[in-house]
């Protein structure tokens, strides 16, 4: 009699899934190569995918030891939780649903990443205060709600990026280009399947890139 073979899915790179490891992320580089973290089923949480992330961290690679990162519609955290362990100095993860935090706390606490900070706050409404500049940031928010417009708005208005900063966008690609601000510059763009996927910098006044 033949074997049964184990079901499986494909995630949104195109890897296989094994059944029960869905709800799983994991860490592709650095300190923490390899660790798998778990995070709750919620509306919106889409974890970037290890193909996209893999292209993305080389892409940042140079920047991060000593980075302060921002990880806004942090979800998962695996944005955020992949440049600690990449060597960021700094890391905040934003994230609202009080269920998601939960298991980001456990995750913190897994790693012992000491340089994590995990905020509880509705995204949007945090940029509105004046902010402490940041030389990395990763939005990726849930395609449904078309925020990066606000986002990207909120962040260049209130001090939030130092100069040459980079920011991370990703959205679907069925959605409207979100409007940016005028002294961003785009460095790069993907797309793999569903999601386009893009790196920015914050030049000066005059538009130009750093």
């Amino acid at each position: 009699m033949a074997k049964k073979r184990k079901a499986t899915t494909k995630s949104r790179g195109g890897t296989p899934e094994r059944s029960g490891q869905r709800n799983q992320i994991r860490i592709i580089g650095g300190e923490h190569r390899g660790r798998r973290l778990s995070f709750p089923d919620s509306r919106g949480l889409r974890p970037t995918t290890d193909r996209v992330r893999e292209t993305l961290f080389n892409w940042l690679q140079p920047f991060f030891p000593g980075a302060a990162c921002l990880d806004l519609f942090a979800g998962s955290g695996v944005l955020g939780l992949e440049a600690a362990s990449r060597g960021a100095s700094r890391v905040t993860l934003v994230e609202k649903s009080g269920e998601v935090v939960m298991m980001l706390r456990e995750s913190l606490e897994l790693l012992r990443l000491d340089s994590v900070k995990l905020i509880q706050a509705d995204a949007v409404n945090w940029l509105e205060s004046p902010g402490d500049p940041f030389e990395i940031v990763f939005l990726d928010p849930p395609f449904a709600d078309d925020l990066l417009t606000t986002a990207c708005g909120l962040l260049e208005k209130n001090g939030w990026l130092k100069q040459g900063a980079r920011i991370y966008l990703e959205r679907d690609r069925h959605s409207p280009e979100p409007q940016l601000p005028e002294n961003w510059v785009e460095l790069k763009r993907k797309q793999a399947g569903q999601v386009v996927f893009g790196l920015y910098t914050r030049g000066d006044a005059m538009g130009s890139g750093i």
